[in-house]
């Protein structure tokens, strides 16, 4: 295994190495780690530059945030030795690593400081983005959907395909008389995870389902339970609980997803200009 870069970027090589390949330092193949290790040095090097600015002399992370963020990180782990552990393994200990999360902290309080200096979004900015992009705008017919699965696997004696086929059978006539029943069937009986929301699926556009679940989905009526259908994971029952017709987002609706998102591009375009001089200072 390669040697441990130092602990100053220790924590920027961490997340590299996961962003990167999906894995811890010490778990990395050599050139895995040079790449990793070239990353963070410029990340670190790029933070440096950010916290010597002078936008940096009055950028403050109250302890409070640090510690509230160490929480959250710990809480992804069984415990507390789990914590220590990985920590560790990746050339940290707590200390470090929570210096090294308060200058990211700082780091991220210095850019959204330099942020705030973006063009403001006027109510034309909004409009004209409206008309000029209407495709956005166009919502798809949705429906939403519930099903109940019972799958085909030849190794189970209840679920061969012709077991499996009676069952569903047997809730598909069940549902024919008593519609109603449907979400107490689905927790009943289906064997998809979406049986402990009375197999709600959600509110579906065309082609989210198997092309044979999905054509019969968008050819039944709102409250309709259909027959019995098959895919790949086994034998379906649908019902359709709602249709949303297609249509266009209003603008009054639209205009609050407009503003933030208009906003949030002019905040990276003024920070990434910061940045760019900010590099090019000797």
């Amino acid at each position: 295994m390669p040697q441990l870069i130092e602990s100053d970027v220790a924590y920027l090589a961490l997340k590299a190495a996961q962003k990167l390949y999906s894995k811890a330092t010490a778990a990395l193949q050599p050139e895995e780690f040079e790449r990793v290790q070239e990353v963070a040095q410029k990340q670190h090097n790029l933070e440096t530059r950010v916290l010597s600015s002078p936008e940096a002399r009055d950028a403050m992370v109250p302890p409070s945030t640090v510690t509230a963020a160490m929480q959250e990180i710990r809480g992804r782990y069984q415990n507390e030795e789990e914590f220590t552990d990985d920590l560790a393994r990746n050339g940290l200990d707590e200390s470090n690593f929570a210096a090294a999360l308060e200058r990211e902290l700082k780091v991220e309080a210095v850019m959204e400081k330099v942020g705030t200096r973006a063009e403001s979004v006027s109510e034309m900015d909004v409009d004209l983005y409206y008309q000029y992009h209407p495709e956005q705008f166009r919502r798809p017919e949705t429906r939403l959907v519930r099903h109940i699965l019972i799958t085909i696997n030849d190794a189970i004696p209840e679920n061969t395909r012709e077991a499996a086929r009676k069952r569903i059978a047997a809730i598909a006539a069940r549902l024919a008389k008593e519609p109603q029943r449907f979400e107490e069937q689905a927790l009943k009986h289906s064997e998809c995870p979406t049986a402990l929301d009375g197999g709600k699926l959600g509110d579906l556009p065309r082609g989210k389902l198997f092309p044979e679940l999905d054509k019969a989905l968008f050819e039944m009526k709102a409250g309709e339970v259909g027959g019995v259908l098959e895919s790949e994971l086994g034998f379906h029952v649908l019902r359709c609980d709602a249709i949303t017709e297609a249509g266009v987002l209003g603008y009054d609706l639209a205009k609050p997803h407009i503003r933030k998102l208009l906003e949030q591009k002019r905040k990276r375009v003024c920070q990434q200009a910061w940045v760019k001089q900010l590099l090019a200072l000797k």
